[in-house]
């Protein structure tokens, strides 16, 4: 089972995301991409998705148009995780 981070690689791995922020009320973060077009953040979401695949670890999302809303908490951690820091690194890497 994948556990929460520990409060010190916590603050070390958000410093490291600056263009994620917490989400109120939850142990999670957030991020808002736009894209140039539809087909630009399509492409961004087929590229995470497979990443999600291969990491068994998928985001919670919300697309429209250009624009992709990205929540990343793990649910059988209850909280913000290692694997929520590596997919957020991979995410910001894509743009």
């Amino acid at each position: 089972m994948t556990k929460q981070l520990p409060p010190d690689e916590r603050t070390t791995a958000l410093q490291s995301l600056p263009d994620w922020q917490p989400v109120a009320n939850r142990d999670a973060i957030t991020r808002k991409f736009s894209f140039k077009d539809f087909n630009a953040a399509f492409g961004f979401m087929s590229r995470v998705a497979l990443k999600a695949e291969q990491m068994n670890h998928h985001p919670e999302w919300f697309n429209v148009y250009n624009r992709v809303e990205v929540t990343l908490t793990t649910h059988d951690a209850n909280g913000l995780s290692a694997l929520d820091v590596e997919m957020a690194r991979f995410m910001d890497s894509l743009v």
